[in-house]
């Protein structure tokens, strides 16, 4: 059976550097780690998981932890996950927490109890003080994504801010009459992402001296069908629908341009309609957007996790609160205009 030693004679390199290169480790040159890497591939070596995990007491392992699966934002986020953990060298346990709040507490407690994995990374999830004191005891670092965790390190977009900023630019076209789709009660996660996003589009009509009406506002799930029902009613009354509409998730905005096209109105020459996340159909669409790059989310989120773990100071498994801001870019295409004077 070829072990590391013959690894290493084949690519010119110390057993040290072999272990370091398979493993992940940054402290390899590139050069060194393709050697290595094309050695171990022609010999046909296969390091052995069970010899790293007695050598360090892990299992280069990180569980992952999502309330859903089949939705899009979980979706991609995740594809960012698993890309930058494979490529550093990390298997993933998923769970999802779906099946409701005792299906949550089992997860977690098979999670610490089992000591399957290394790291904890959640998305969009709010751990609680007992999830997170277990998790710490076990020096369990714990990253979050998609909103700030007490006591762990977390990163996340400005909810409230991209919902200023999708109105803002709507009001820099001229837009006065602005409507929006949020999310309803039943979409509500653990950082209120749904509240967040309509206060910030609140905000930015009270900074610029405009009205809020109720009738301008609806609520919907976070799909192109909630999109397109609540778009079709505000739309399709005459006596106050606006002239432009921020929704609160992409897929909503197809949804909103599909009703607004269905009632005979001209996208964005009538309506104007911005959506929020980046979602790769939007350039089909043409959709306005404030781009969160969730998949670059996923990866970030990963790569962090995996520095903790591989800094070689085991100070920095303790998990302490830090919050990391994710940028987000205005995305203008042909869903959004000038309003159109008035004949």
């Amino acid at each position: 059976m070829v072990g590391i030693i013959e690894v290493a004679q084949r690519a010119g390199v110390s057993t040290a550097t072999v272990s370091r290169a398979l493993n992940g480790k940054s402290h390899v040159s590139a050069r060194a780690r393709e050697r290595v890497l094309k050695a171990a591939q022609e010999l046909g070596y296969v390091a052995s998981s069970s010899a790293y995990t007695l050598a360090t007491g892990r299992s280069r392992n990180i569980g992952v932890v999502l309330p859903f699966i089949d939705r899009w934002f979980f979706s991609a986020v995740l594809e960012g996950i698993v890309s930058s953990l494979v490529m550093r060298g990390y298997d993933i346990t998923l769970y999802s927490l779906s099946g409701g709040a005792g299906h949550r507490e089992r997860v977690f407690d098979d999670l610490v109890l089992r000591k399957r994995v290394d790291g904890v990374l959640t998305v969009a999830l709010k751990l609680s003080d007992r999830e997170l004191e277990k998790l710490t005891a076990l020096k369990k670092p714990i990253v979050g994504i998609g909103g700030p965790i007490p006591g762990a390190r977390s990163l996340s977009i400005d909810d409230e801010g991209a919902g200023r900023l999708a109105t803002q630019h709507l009001i820099s076209l001229g837009h006065t009459e602005i409507g929006m789709i949020a999310g309803n009660p039943a979409s509500e996660m653990d950082f209120h992402q749904p509240y967040l996003r309509k206060t910030g589009y609140q905000e930015a009509l009270l900074d610029a001296n405009l009205d809020f009406k109720p009738q301008w506002m609806a609520e919907a799930d976070f799909t192109v069908a909630g999109g397109y029902h609540a778009a079709k009613q505000m739309l399709g009354d005459p006596r106050h629908n606006p002239t432009a509409i921020f929704c609160a998730s992409d897929e909503m905005g197809f949804g909103a341009i599909q009703a607004a096209r269905d009632l005979g109105l001209r996208v964005p020459q009538d309506i104007s309609v911005i959506g929020l996340d980046g979602h790769p159909l939007g350039v089909f669409y043409g959709l306005s957007t404030i781009n969160q790059k969730t998949r670059e989310q996923g990866e970030q989120g990963a790569n962090w996790i995996v520095d903790i773990l591989e800094s070689g100071d085991e100070r920095e498994l303790a998990n302490i609160e830090q919050l990391d801001t994710w940028p987000i870019d205005l995305e203008v295409r042909s869903s959004t205009a000038k309003r159109a004077r008035e004949e």
